[in-house]
């Protein structure tokens, strides 16, 4: 039973750990959409930003 606890555990801040590495990258992506004065960089950032959230962007 230690052992499915310890895997369990591992599993757990692994999704952790990578939970925080997209929510870093997501909150980088939109700030750079907000905060960038080269409007191609904005809309590279929005459309990075879109992909990383799964959203399709107005066609």
């Amino acid at each position: 039973m230690s052992a499915l606890l310890a895997l369990l555990t591992d599993a757990s801040a692994t999704a952790a750990a990578l939970s925080l590495i997209y929510a870093t990258a997501v909150a980088t992506a939109a700030a750079a959409a907000v905060l960038s004065r080269d409007p191609d960089r904005r809309r590279d950032a929005r459309t990075t930003l879109s992909i990383l959230l799964g959203r399709r962007g107005n066609r």
